[in-house]
Formats: structure tokens, sequence, C-alpha cells
């Protein structure tokens, strides 16, 4: 087992685990966001820059630091090595301006879009974005495409992460769509309007961390803190069966992969499961799903609390609730 250190906190991870992988062992905060790595998906990571950290002693051997800031999701650990996160105000600057990058073309659309609510480019600006952007150029437009019959194409909205690129490469036997061109003028497309019609086409939805790829399905019904997420499960030939559906009284209005804390699907599902399976007869309910306080989805969704918050003025601490 190797140690590392990352935010001041010990961590033992085995060898070949990449920085990101050991933070995510410890959970929190301390985890680098990351808007292209998925860990299901081989390839992925490198490209969004958002998980970039500070190692200020390369490894026990080598004290060293290294020279430029590393992207977490790609870079492994050694023995030895530290980490800064957010402890360093050089990473916070970088990721800043990584943010302000992502936003150079990405237009408001928070409001009418269907990911807001539950998109990661949403929270990053939040956390780490500026109010004033130091650009004044026109952001590239593209008109919006349908890449089958459930699938919205927002181009506008994309920030290349690659993640259904590598989808459609990993879980179908043909890939349909991919990035056309080069440089700043580089797209998400079919070759001359194709349809991507496999029966694992939906999830390419459910990976896109922004609202470049929506369900046409669920398109402007409803806003996702309205509804209730229960996990559900049937008999299903083609995948696991288990999804989180999103309900507003008795009814199905969309149906989901399960996501992690991370937000990654825990299992990939078919298109039948998410598109043609509306009728809550068609499911065996288990219950809510578990989402994270923090989230807005959250809001209103109460569960019955184990412990409550128990403040020590005296300690200067305070211990946090449980569910």
């Amino acid at each position: 087992m190797i140690k590392v250190t990352i935010d001041n906190i010990l961590v033992e991870v085995e060898d070949g685990t990449t920085i990101l992988q050991a933070a995510r062992k410890i959970g929190g905060k301390v985890v680098p966001p990351a808007m292209c790595y998925y860990s299901k998906l081989k390839g992925t990571g490198g490209k969004c820059r958002t998980c970039l950290v500070r190692v200020s002693h390369s490894s026990a051997k080598d004290p060293r630091p290294m020279p430029k800031l590393v992207a977490s999701c790609s870079t492994p650990v050694q023995d030895g090595m530290v980490v800064e996160n957010l402890t360093s105000p050089e990473v916070i600057d970088a990721r800043k301006g990584i943010v302000e990058f992502l936003l150079l073309n990405h237009p408001l659309d928070c409001p009418v879009c269907d990911q807001a609510g539950e998109c990661d480019l949403q929270d990053l600006s939040f956390e780490f974005g500026m109010a004033e952007t130091g650009s004044d150029e026109v952001r590239r437009e593209f008109p919006m495409t349908d890449i089958g019959d459930r699938i919205k194409l927002h181009m506008n909205r994309c920030i290349l992460c690659y993640r259904c690129v590598y989808v459609a490469d990993q879980l179908t036997d043909k890939r349909l769509h991919g990035v056309l061109y080069r440089g700043d003028v580089s797209e998400i497309g079919t070759f001359i309007q194709n349809a991507v019609t496999n029966d694992f086409s939906g999830n390419v939805i459910d990976v896109c961390p922004v609202g470049a790829l929506t369900d046409k399905t669920f398109r402007f019904k409803s806003r996702v803190w309205f509804l209730k997420p229960v996990n559900a499960h049937r008999e299903c030939t083609r995948c696991s069966g288990k999804v989180t559906a999103w309900m507003f009284g008795k009814e199905i209005y969309r149906i989901t992969g399960r996501k992690d804390e991370f937000g990654e699907l825990e299992a990939f599902i078919c298109n039948e499961c998410r598109f043609e399976k509306k009728d809550p007869a068609d499911w065996v309910i288990e219950g809510p799903r578990q989402i994270s306080r923090q989230s807005v989805i959250s809001a209103n969704h109460y569960e019955k609390i184990k412990k409550q918050s128990i403040i020590k003025p005296i300690e200067g601490e305070m211990e946090p609730q449980e569910f």
C-alpha cells in the first residue's frame, strides 16, 4: 500500500491509483471536481483541466515539488506524495480560470435548461465562477439538432468533455457520432445527420455533465427539484433494470440510471427501460432515492434524522446531523 497526503489528510491506496481516485477514497471537499473523467469509461480524463492540483512533494524518495499543476485524474500517486487541492491558492486561481474558460462559449441557459439543478458546470460556477469575464468575444452558436428520435443536442452548451463519445465507443457496436473539425470550431455531431439509435444510446444523456444532451421525452416537462426520485427495478434482458424513477405524484416523468456520490452511473441502462417504461406498474418501487443535502433536488424532501446537530461553544466545534 502507498501512503499519500491530500489537503493534510493521510490515506493509504494501492499502487497505480491516481490522485483523484485517492481523493475520492477520502471523500468530501477534498475531492477535486472532474468534468471529463469517468471511472467506468476507459481513456477519459485530462481534457477539462478542472481537477488540477499542486504536488508539493513528489514522493518520499524525491521530495521536490512538481514544477506545474497536474491533472489529478491521470497522475498516479507515489509513496510519500503530498498533494494540495483546496489548501493551495494557486490551485484555486487556476480553477477559477478554467471555469471562466469553460463558460466562454456556454450560454446563460440555466433558466430554460433541463439540466438545471443537477448540472456539474452550474455547481462549479457557483463555487469558482467570477462575476465578470475578461472576454468580450462573441460566443459561438450552433443550431439545435436531433441525434435520434429521443435525444436533443444543444451544441452551444457543450464543453467537449468527450464522455458521450467514449460511451458510444465502449457500450455500442458502432459509434455514429463524434467530435468534428478542430480547434475552436470543434463540435459534437453525426456524419450527414445520422440518427443515434442503438440500445444504449440514452446513456449519453446521463454522462453529459452539462445540458448539451437532453431527453426529448422529458424536455420542458418539469424542474428536477419538483420531482421525487425513487429507486426502482424491473426484470430486463438488456441491462440490470435498476434505475432512478423521477415521479410527480403517481406519474413517472423520466427514468435515469442510478448515480453515486460523484455523479457517475452505478450501471448503464438500456433505452427500453429509459424511454419506454413510464408506467409505474412496470416497476417495483423500492423507496426514496438518497440525495445529497447540498443538492437543490433535496429541497423539501425531508428525511428522518437519527441525531440532531450539537453545538459545543466552549470547544468551538459542532457535531453534524446524522440521517
